[in-house]
This record gives C-alpha cells, sequence and structure tokens, in this order.
C-alpha cells in the first residue's frame, strides 16, 4: 500500500471515530477511546466530569442539555460533552478533577476552569464570552430585540465613539462579568428606538415587570460591575441551586432570609408584599426568599434554631459579620412591617440575636455538665474552677465519636471540686464573645483568670487529661508538634 492510501484510510479511520461519538441530549458522550480525538476536532469544548450518583450533578443534566440544544440552534462550533467520571477514572484523573461535577473548558487543545453558572443561559453566556468579543456588536435594531429575546438580562453601551474612555471601561466590565450577555452599539436606528442617548449604559431584564435599568455612578470599572450585580437580579431571590453561588459570592452581605411554604401558598400571600422595601434597600440587602418545603433547607432553618413549624417566618443574616442574626420583635410578614425591620436593621437599631436553648432542670446531674446560652457566663467563667466545654454539633462524626471518651473523662474528674467538665451544642446556643469556627471545639477556662485555651491535642482520654492537669500547657505544645493535615474534615460552623 503506498503512503498516499495509508494517509487516506488514517484519515477515514479518524472521520469515523468522531462521527460515532455517541450523543445524550446533544451532549456528546466521551470515553478514554474517543476523549483526545474529540478535543482535536472541536476547538471549543466545554466538558463536565459527573458521577451518575451526584445530586448536583443530576440537577445540572437538564440545563446542560437545555445549553447544547441552544448552542447547536445558532450553529455555533461550540460543543458541549460529558464524561462518565466513575467509568473512566483514569480520564478523570489525567485531566485533575477532586470533585463533582468539575467543568473544565477547551480551546484548541487547551483547557480553562468553568467559572460559570448552572442554569442554561448562564452557560451560553459563559462560553460565548470565552470565544468570543466580550460585547456584541449590534448593528441594527434586529438584532438588539434578538439578544434581548435570547437572555433574562441584557447590559448595552450605547457609544458613539467605542474608543472614548467610558466605552473602554464599559468593555473592560464585560469581560470580566461572564453571567450575563453584553451588547455594545453606535448604530442611529437602535438609539432612536430605544430613545437613549450616547455614553449612555443600560440593563435591559425580563423579570421584575421588564426593567431598563440606566447606570447613572461615577464612570469606573468597580461601580459598573457593582451596578450589574446588583441589578441582574431579581429584587427578591429564590434561593436555590442556581442562585446559591450568586447569593453568597456577592458584593451584598447582608440579607433578609423570609422562610415560606410553597405547598401553603406564602409565595403569592408574601412575596409581592415586601418588594417596596427590597426597592428601597436594593444594593444594601439582599432580599432572599427559601422555600421551607424542601429537605435540602431544614439544615438552614436548624442553623436558625427554627423548624417548619416556624414558618413562614424572617430573619436577617450579616455575612460579613461572622454571621450575625437577627430577628424581629414582630414576625408579621406584611410589607410595612417587614420596611420597620430592614429600617432599623440598616439604621443599626437592632440587637443581635444569640440562640439560646431552655435550661435543662437536670443540667447539673451527670458528671459532664450541660451548658446552653443562659448559663454559660456562670459556669465557665465561675473564677474559682477551671472549666473544660466541648462545643459540638449534633450531627457531627467527630463529636459523636468524642462522646465516650468525654463521658470517661467527666466520671474521672466529677469529684474534683476545682475542675468542672461541660459541653454544649452550639449550633442551638450562641455566644456573642466566643466564636466557634468548628466542631468540636474544646477549651479551658482557667481558675482565677477565665484565659480560655483550646484544646489541639489528640482527643483521647490520656490526652485531655494531661491538658487538664497542665493547665492548658499540654495541649498547646501538642499544637506546636502537630503537621497540618490537608485533608482534615473537621466540620466548619459555618457548614450549612
Amino acid at each position: 500500500m503506498s503512503v498516499t492510501s495509508l494517509i487516506v484510510v488514517a484519515a477515514l479511520c479518524i472521520t469515523t471515530t468522531v462521527a460515532d461519538i455517541a450523543t445524550e441530549d446533544g451532549v456528546l458522550v466521551l470515553t478514554k477511546e474517543n476523549f483526545d480525538q474529540a478535543i482535536t476536532d472541536n476547538p471549543y469544548m466545554l466538558v463536565e466530569f459527573y458521577a451518575p450518583w451526584c445530586g448536583h450533578c443530576k440537577s445540572l443534566a437538564p440545563e446542560y442539555a437545555k445549553a447544547a440544544k441552544d448552542l447547536a440552534d445558532k450553529k455555533s462550533e461550540i460543543k458541549l460533552a460529558k464524561v462518565d467520571a466513575t467509568q473512566e477514572s483514569g480520564l478523570a484523573e489525567k485531566h485533575g478533577v477532586k470533585g463533582y461535577p468539575t467543568l473544565k473548558f477547551y480551546r484548541h487543545g487547551k483547557f480553562i476552569d468553568y467559572t460559570g453558572g448552572r442554569v442554561a443561559d448562564e452557560i451560553v453566556n459563559w462560553v460565548t464570552k470565552k470565544t468570543g468579543p466580550p460585547a456584541k456588536h449590534l448593528q441594527s435594531v434586529d438584532e438588539v430585540k434578538a439578544l434581548l429575546d435570547a437572555h433574562n438580562v441584557v447590559v448595552i453601551g450605547f457609544f458613539k465613539n467605542q474608543e472614548s474612555e467610558n466605552a473602554k471601561v464599559f468593555l473592560d466590565v464585560a469581560n470580566t462579568i461572564d453571567d450575563h450577555a453584553f451588547g455594545i452599539s453606535s448604530n442611529d436606528d437602535v438609539f432612536a428606538e430605544y430613545k437613549v442617548e450616547d455614553g449612555k449604559v443600560h440593563l435591559f431584564k425580563k423579570f421584575d415587570g421588564g426593567q431598563v435599568i440606566p447606570f447613572e455612578d461615577e464612570w469606573t470599572t468597580e461601580k459598573l460591575q457593582e451596578f450589574v450585580s446588583v441589578n441582574a437580579l431579581p429584587l427578591v431571590v429564590d434561593f436555590n441551586q442556581e442562585t446559591a453561588q450568586k447569593i453568597f459570592g456577592g458584593d451584598i452581605k447582608s440579607h433578609l432570609l423570609v422562610f415560606l411554604s410553597k405547598e401553603k401558598g406564602h409565595y403569592d400571600q408574601y412575596v409581592e408584599g415586601i418588594k417596596k422595601p427590597a426597592e428601597k434597600f436594593k444594593g444594601k440587602i439582599l432580599f432572599v426568599t427559601i422555600n421551607a418545603d424542601e429537605d435540602d433547607h431544614e439544615r438552614i432553618l436548624e442553623f436558625f434554631g427554627m423548624t417548619k413549624a416556624d414558618v413562614p417566618a424572617m430573619r436577617i443574616i450579616k455575612l460579613e459579620q461572622d454571621m450575625a442574626k437577627f430577628k424581629p420583635e414582630n414576625p408579621d410578614l406584611s410589607g410595612e412591617n417587614v420596611m420597620e425591620f430592614v429600617t432599623a436593621f440598616h439604621d443599626g437599631k437592632l440587637k443581635r440575636h444569640l440562640l439560646t436553648q431552655d435550661l435543662p432542670e437536670d443540667w447539673n446531674k451527670n458528671p459532664v455538665k450541660v451548658l446552653v446560652g443562659t448559663n454559660f457566663h456562670e459556669v465557665a467563667f465561675d473564677k474559682s474552677k477551671s472549666v473544660l466545654v466541648e462545643f459540638y454539633a449534633p450531627w457531627c462524626g467527630h463529636c459523636k465519636q468524642l462522646v465516650p471518651i468525654y463521658d470517661q473523662l467527666g466520671e474521672k474528674y466529677k469529684d474534683n471540686k476545682e475542675i468542672v467538665i461541660a459541653k454544649m451544642d452550639a449550633t442551638a446556643n450562641e455566644l456573642e464573645e466566643v466564636k466557634i469556627n468548628s466542631f468540636p471545639t474544646i477549651t479551658l477556662y482557667k481558675k482565677e483568670t477565665n484565659e480560655a485555651v483550646e484544646y489541639n491535642g489528640e482527643r483521647t482520654l490520656e490526652g485531655l487529661s494531661k491538658f487538664i492537669d497542665s493547665d492548658g500547657v499540654y495541649g498547646q505544645a501538642a499544637e506546636e508538634a502537630q503537621e497540618v493535615d490537608e485533608d482534615d474534615d473537621t466540620p466548619r460552623k459555618d457548614e450549612l
């Protein structure tokens, strides 16, 4: 066989291999046999490494398929693909996959990590931004209308001179925000149709009554980014997997959380009424609804010391202040009462709400004393005693493992009049001056001084005993001697 024939045969083999790649809902299914060739033959490809049992992957699947269809309908050269990482473990390891889902975007064979959202529109926006100009050049009214029809949020800059300083600021911002579509136009017909002035930026959104919001702040990258970030969200955001990143990763760190039940019709009853205060405090306080019917949201209720029986209800949380919580005196969710509650918070007139359980009648009965918010100071800060306190979470595996050891420790010191062994559920009791970052946290409050010394040694009866007997010295020495365990899975307090 001639060299030419060999080349033709090889080419045919490659073509057949690529053509034979299976698809599911428009998404290419990649394996170790076809992965490299698929990346080579497609200049732009977003690849999801998933696990069939992963809940997040299951939630992403329909949105991912919808995004693939959208791109195909637009005849885009961008392809979406997926790899079952449980079946293709070698492939997943080769591409640095450590969790599910992991998405990587391959451009001409080289990848970047995907940092966009988890809904179809956000996926399409992100990959489109990574393969073209940051803002689509709009040459006609029809092109503007097509862009507005295709996206829930669109930011358009109207500039006759697209080399102006303000136009450059606009394009810089468009280049840094991947979640939303940006357009830029200098067309006279477009200016006339939308009745805009030269040098203006407007944000168009389909929700909240189809608002069109002009940018009227100082012309800086930071201010324009903030404008988009604040106004691209609904006045009242519903908390779910798709919005969680925007809610907690956004610039607004004070949130009003409104706990409702869809099954009981609370959304129809209350949401419209809280839009007025949401509009007043837009950019300062984020208004968020949480469907308490969802089992996944039960831990959030627990974090606020609530159950489904307390719904409907509202709380304010200040993320930048150690997750500080604020509870209204009046639980009514009328627009007027919500306005009063949020205004008092904004004006600094509310006192932080600290969770506490009722003090059990038998709190002092057993060798390990039970502390709650109301008796903590009396017991832990008794200067006549050294008091060891375990701050725990009922659901924490490490805490559960510690129970028999800690009970033995209580037995050992139960007759010592100068030592108290105690514990407190730190998920249900909060202290303003004590910050718990992980579970369990074990702290010795020293006799006479009340100095707080955290234990960092091994959680054994011997180790804890040495810590107490050395007045907190042993635990500190153990901390210095320990190597950092990068795989430590000790639960953190802020893990909901």
